[in-house]
């Protein structure tokens, strides 16, 4: 067996472990979450986004040209919310914090964060409408992925147990870091 599926053959074996236990699993109230199947919630993050964020991340949340390269312009640029991008990569309590106060709440004080602060300008609904309408985006793998890293795995896509889905690409590292977090 190639390497390659080697490990689509461990993350279909975790993604179909977690589908079967967010069945039982009872709901924990997160901190933030954003629900992307309210279609209210939605539509009004559209509007948000299309007003605060858009000029950044892009009309259809793209990011900016290059924002994936590592130079001296790294974290400048603003990346991907797309499928294309890592925000799925982080909870929704993190996203949130990032988008509200410009900064990941694990963010030392002294690293320099290009991501303006939203406190002032949008409301904690705006800003989950927005999580949402960009949640909403992500293709039910992702979407599924990123809920493991919320409490009770909320966010997980209805059906997710039940319809055929690719994993991200970085599946194996979204395992890593769950197994490390959920000891």
């Amino acid at each position: 067996m190639t390497a390659r599926r080697l490990a689509k053959s461990n993350c279909a074996g975790w993604i179909a472990a977690l589908a079967l236990a967010f069945a039982w699993v009872p709901a924990q109230a997160a901190g933030h979450f954003a629900n992307a199947d309210d279609p209210a919630l939605v539509a009004d993050g559209q509007q948000v986004y299309a007003q605060q964020c858009a000029n950044c991340h892009g009309r259809r949340l793209q990011g900016q040209g290059l924002w994936q390269l590592i130079d001296q312009y790294a974290g400048r640029r603003a990346p991907a919310q797309d499928a294309t991008g890592h925000t799925w990569q982080h909870s929704d309590d993190d996203i949130f914090h990032m988008t509200k106060f410009g900064r990941f709440p694990t963010t030392p004080a002294n690293i320099v964060s290009y991501m303006p602060a939203f406190q002032k300008r949008l409301s904690d609904r705006d800003i989950l409408a927005v999580m949402a309408f960009i949640k909403a985006d992500w293709p039910i793998g992702i979407r599924a992925s990123q809920a493991t890293l919320n409490p009770g795995f909320q966010g997980m896509p209805a059906g997710a147990d039940k319809v055929n889905w690719t994993f991200p690409p970085t599946c194996t590292g979204s395992y890593q870091r769950w197994r490390a977090t959920a000891k």
